[in-house]
């Protein structure tokens, strides 16, 4: 498997997991209301959007590094 593949898998599961705590954190919010602050969902959402966003900015950046360390060891395999 390429480094390339592993990266997006790594990725999708990253955020599959982030997108989940979001998902228990935002329900965890409705259903109790009388336990959070008023801003609850708003901060929720800032803190978890943020952490997504940023993963997948990081994300690309390694994705352009491993695609060019898969296209320097397929030149290294080929002969000359």
């Amino acid at each position: 498997m390429s480094k390339k593949a592993r990266l997006i898998l790594a990725m999708v599961i990253i955020e599959g997991a982030l997108a989940g705590i979001w998902w228990y954190l935002a329900r965890y919010g409705m259903a109790n209301p009388d336990r959070v602050t008023a801003d609850f969902q708003a901060v929720v959402g800032q803190t978890m959007g943020t952490a997504m966003g940023g993963l997948l900015g990081l994300g690309f950046i390694l994705f352009v590094a491993a695609a060019r360390s898969d296209r320097k060891a397929a030149q290294q395999k080929t002969p000359r």
